[in-house]
């Protein structure tokens, strides 16, 4: 390591510490279940600088904490905090077995966690590191759902009068008993079991159903409104194709994984016949997983998410290839995320000059109280706050009381019971 002199050494130990306080003396992983299970890294610094980073990764989350206690954390200690850049390139490409959720989760918690470091140690929040506001809150939309059209519209007018400006809809499909993103209760939380619930999928009813529910929803509530839709990767592409144009008279502000994208090329298809706005992503963990969508512009919202995407340092990259293109941030932000990487999303969120939206549900109380948080929600808007570092605390003694549970999302199958996409 160099060794630094003169002006700019002091310069260093004056905001950022010596390199000797930003040494990493212990991290550990936090597992617990408020609700739901999530999955922290707590980093702590010889000077006593505390940062943490979500590795949630619904459903596989003891797969990410053994991939970060077995591997990553002994390569951790020793190591400058202050380092991010070459950590994240010792974890990423001095890998040989590179990507996958699983890595991916557990890189973006280190990175994360020391971005949240270094604020800390700076005095300043994540945004204005990473160059300041670009813009005051981050337009966010929130989850409507219903067992029908009916109950959807009541479901999204209830968003609509706590002053969301953007709301996702979805809606029961008539034949098929539990379809993905409806539920009866105000929450939805799919990984409910302990093994996968088995569900049953239908695409011709649901083809008939969704444009009959976007209608309904614009007679019922106007065009101010900003309508999503999450189709969840169950269409083929000439299926989705149909979809898309179909919606088009009811102006979506997003059609959501319309069909798988392992091959991107599929939404070239979905580009000729439609000019509803795509959105694809919350699944992918890498750049390349997008590279031929963005470069060819295929999509106009990419949604990998800081946890799964290797952190703030891969994810920066990320979004500014996309701005080239003039793709915009869409950041999944389900309940399967802790309030950390909502914290650190919404940093990044408040800077990134191309963002677009940000997905938001509501944590229940226990999260709430286990993750302590500085953002707010006002007028349509999240709002972080100035703490230094990603305004994120962890109540380490409240998290024990809540133990790991077992969960595992559901899976589809077609009324044949071929397997389907989820």
């Amino acid at each position: 390591m160099s060794k630094q002199t003169g002006k700019n050494a002091a310069s260093e130990t004056a905001t950022h510490g010596s390199v000797r306080d930003r040494e990493i003396v212990d991290a550990k992983v936090i597992v617990t279940c408020p609700g739901r299970n999530f999955v922290t890294l707590k980093i702590t610094t010889r000077s006593g600088v505390t940062g943490l980073g979500d590795a949630t990764l619904n459903g596989r989350e003891l797969a990410v904490a053994s991939y970060l206690q077995d591997h990553l954390v002994p390569n951790l200690i020793g190591r400058d905090a202050g380092r991010i850049e070459d950590i994240f390139q010792f974890f990423y490409r001095g890998a040989y077995w590179r990507r996958g959720p699983v890595t991916m989760s557990a890189i973006a918690a280190v990175d994360v966690a020391l971005w949240d470091i270094l604020g800390k140690m700076a005095g300043l929040p994540i945004y204005r590191l990473l160059g300041g506001r670009s813009r005051e809150g981050a337009l966010v939309y929130g989850h409507a759902n219903g067992r029908d059209i009916a109950e959807a519209s009541d479901a999204v007018g209830r968003f609509i009068e706590q002053g969301f400006l953007a709301v996702r809809a979805q809606c029961g499909v008539p034949g098929v008993k539990k379809a993905y993103g409806v539920s009866s209760a105000r929450g939805y939380e799919p990984a409910e079991s302990e093994l996968p619930a088995e569900t049953v999928w239908n695409t011709p009813r649901y083809l008939e159903v969704a444009p009959k529910l976007f209608e309904r929803l614009r007679k019922d509530h106007g065009n101010h409104v900003e309508l999503l839709h999450d189709v969840h990767h169950r269409l083929s592409p000439i299926e989705a194709a149909r979809l898309a144009k179909s919606l088009e008279p009811y102006r979506l502000f997003w059609l959501e994984d319309a069909t798988p994208a392992e091959n991107q090329h599929s939404f070239e298809l979905i580009r000729q016949h439609s000019v509803t706005p795509l959105a694809v992503g919350e699944v992918f963990n890498s750049i390349w997983d997008c590279k031929h969508l963005i470069e060819n512009q295929l999509i106009d919202y990419i949604r990998t998410t800081i946890v799964h995407g290797g952190g703030i340092s891969h994810i920066r990259r990320l979004a500014d290839f996309a701005a080239l293109h003039q793709v915009r941030t869409g950041f999944h932000g389900a309940t399967d995320l802790s309030p950390v990487t909502m914290g650190a999303a919404l940093h990044f969120d408040t800077w990134a000059p191309n963002f677009g939206i940000q997905e938001y549900m509501f944590h229940t109380g226990e999260t709430d109280a286990v993750f302590p948080h500085d953002y707010e929600f006002r007028d349509g808007r999240l709002h972080v706050g100035d703490t230094p570092g990603h305004g994120v605390a962890l109540d380490e003694k409240l998290a024990k009381k809540y133990p790991y549970s077992p969960k595992q999302l559901p899976i589809a199958r077609l009324q044949d019971g071929s397997m389907w996409d989820w």
